[in-house]
């Protein structure tokens, strides 16, 4: 069972990627689905098992690497923690596999489609049974190389090539960074195996590297690696390209899987972190300063999917904030209960644009709510958990996670509840501007595009009722175990704490009026856009027009791909240039072309002699006999 939940995915990608042009379409997703529906039945009860059951194990597979000294075996570490992410992972994923069904149905490459999603799956459920860090950094650059394909799985659009190419590239400067990590932590502890690790952490507290603190630096770059996959601040611009892949690829990646490989890493490695006080600043820092900046692109984005991706750059910023303040376990809840209502969020997007004959842009839409109601109700149950309204899932982990940045009682605490709030502000802002402007007022498509709405088959909208039940329920049914009365008892020591760390116990002593505050300002950005874009719709234009600098940099997401472009694509090509023109033609190929371009000047010469007649011939000879004449006699003069 354990095995299955880890392996099944894997057996649906071989079916479908090795045999699906022999099988069929039709056999090669059946396959894949039948091995997801296998895999999240064994990741539900390893959950109960594991989690619930508080039944920890850890699985033997294989020797995975054996160099000189060096052995690392593959192996699956089985904890509540584990288990809580491989059950949400093969669950949403079951879901989004079923959900393409019908939103693939019309795509020639199904089998190769379904091969790549079911690959991502299995790589992600690498990466959070992983036992040491050597397996868990092969998950991460498999679901890396899995998202690249995914990314990209629309490879005759050029916008999806570079966009997949976007990703890779971006998430390999992550990748540098926690190759580093990696190698510091087997420098300082001797091991790259969790168990040793873990045993050893009062052992090399006192261990440093280049003058530093050896546990600062190994988890500053641990988390410098998490930016990159977890799209945090300065590593983020590859986050919003990536909606140029089929809309399941965005639920699969920024729902369950691959952004929250980062917020995992992290809540993996806290018996380090806990001993790591800057380290653990700069996630706060970081953590809050994304949330509040892509909040605050996510309100001027036009392209539905962009929107919500922008709101999961900042849902992840909050879970970051969270373990930054020693809160690891409400990081972990909002990771839980975000994949349910998230992927609801893309999927019910997804039903958007089928109904809409393949339209992203929310100002061509508008006034379908009665002709797609399914799509219609569960948008609004994802953007009502979203922004964190009681009693939605978003209401219990969006208000633990601000609480304990309260709690904290330190500046950058402060900073991040600061920041936490206004960011839960402009969320509920943005969530009811998409759902006002693509359902409501008047029709803004064309006549054509309006006559085709309609609601989505049930394959598709059948996994959107199940993941709207979880984006209800999921909140209420698991606050105790991950963050209530039994929190200690659930995570079982999967999640450390270390002795001077209280945050769990002093959340519950914050003022009364904290818990209420994410409520209130939430309420309150429903209110704003309601005013602003059904009561009064011409003011956004207006602002816009009165605030255009902010509103084109907002629009233009601060710049950063242009500053980006600026410092380092425009100085790397113009290198490439110099190298190319100057090194490479000039240099490299300069000098066997130039010899050859002379002996075939020499030759050219040759043939012009050659003129193949007689009486020239006779007139060099008589011409050369004059000259050797000439030379001997002036030769025997001297």
């Amino acid at each position: 069972m354990l095995v299955g939940a880890v392996f099944f995915p894997l057996l649906g990608a071989s079916i479908a990627g090795l045999f699906g042009r022999w099988i069929g379409d039709r056999a090669a997703q059946a396959a894949t689905i039948l091995c997801m529906v296998l895999a999240a039945i064994c990741g539900l009860a390893a959950f109960w098992q594991v989690a619930m059951g508080h039944a920890p194990t850890t699985i033997e597979i294989v020797t995975f690497l054996d160099v000189g000294g060096f052995e690392v075996s593959w192996a699956l570490r089985y904890d509540a923690l584990s288990a809580v992410m491989v059950g949400m992972v093969t669950l949403i994923s079951t879901l989004i596999h079923i959900y393409s069904v019908g939103y693939m149905s019309h795509d020639p490459d199904r089998p190769r489609f379904f091969a790549y999603l079911s690959l991502f799956t299995f790589m992600m459920l690498m990466l959070v049974t992983a036992d040491n860090l050597v397996q868990l950094f092969f998950g991460w650059e498999g679901v890396g190389l899995a998202s690249y394909l995914l990314i990209g799985f629309w490879y005759e659009k050029e916008s999806a090539c570079a966009a997949a190419m976007k990703a890779f590239i971006v998430n390999r400067v992550g990748d540098l960074f926690f190759m580093l990590g990696l190698a510091l932590t087997f420098w300082t502890f001797g091991s790259v195996e969790f168990s040793a690790i873990f045993g050893a952490i009062e052992q090399h507290k006192d261990a440093t590297f280049a003058g530093l603190p050896a546990y600062e630096v190994i988890c500053v770059l641990l988390f410098l690696g998490a930016c990159g996959k977890s799209a945090q601040l300065g590593l983020h611009t590859w986050l919003p390209d990536a909606m140029e892949g089929p809309t399941p690829v965005s639920a699969l990646i920024h729902a369950a899987t691959m952004v929250t490989a980062g917020v995992f890493l992290v809540a993996r490695m806290s018996p380090v972190f806990e001993w790591a006080p800057t380290a653990l600043a700069l996630v706060t820092v970081v953590g809050a300063s994304t949330a509040l900046f892509a909040a605050t692109i996510g309100c001027v984005q036009n392209d539905i999917k962009r929107i919500i991706a922008y709101s999961t750059c900042s849902q992840l910023g909050y879970m970051f904030f969270a373990a930054g303040v020693g809160a690891y376990q409400g990081a972990i809840f909002h990771l839980f209960t975000h994949a349910f209502f998230k992927a609801l969020l893309f999927l019910g997007a997804g039903s958007v644009i089928h109904a809409m004959s393949d339209e992203q842009d929310i100002r061509r839409m508008g006034g379908i709510w009665r002709k797609i109601p399914m799509t219609y109700a569960v948008m609004w149950i994802g953007s009502l958990a979203l922004a964190g309204v009681p009693f939605f899932a978003g209401y219990y982990s969006k208000d633990f996670v601000l609480e304990a940045a309260f709690a904290a009682h330190s500046a950058v605490g402060f900073y991040a509840f600061a920041a936490g709030l206004l960011a839960a502000f402009l969320t509920a802002f943005y969530s009811w501007r998409l759902i006002i402007l693509t359902f409501h007022g008047v029709p803004r498509a064309d006549h054509h595009t309006m006559e085709h709405v309609h609601e989505s088959p049930m394959s598709m909208l059948a996994p959107l009722m199940v993941l709207a039940v979880g984006a209800i329920t999921v909140g209420a049914v698991f606050k105790d175990e991950f963050i209530g009365h039994h929190w200690e008892q659930f995570w079982n020591g999967a999640i450390v704490n270390a002795p001077h760390n209280h945050i769990m116990h002093a959340v519950h002593e914050v003022p009364s009026w904290v818990p209420l505050a994410p409520t209130v300002v939430g309420l309150a950005g429903i209110a704003l856009a309601y005013i602003l874009y059904m009561l009064a719709p011409s003011i956004p234009g207006k602002l816009a027009s009165s605030f255009g600098g902010l509103y084109r940099f907002l629009l233009n997401k601060w710049y950063f791909d242009e500053l980006y472009d600026a410092i380092f694509v425009r100085p790397a090509r113009a290198l490439a240039r110099v190298l190319w023109q100057k090194v490479d033609a000039g240099m490299i190929d300069g000098v066997p072309n130039g010899a050859a371009g002379l002996a075939a000047d020499v030759a050219q010469g040759a043939v012009r002699i050659q003129t193949g007649r007689v009486a020239n011939y006779a007139f060099v000879m008589i011409a050369g006999l004059a000259i050797f004449v000439t030379v001997l006699v002036f030769g025997a003069a001297r």
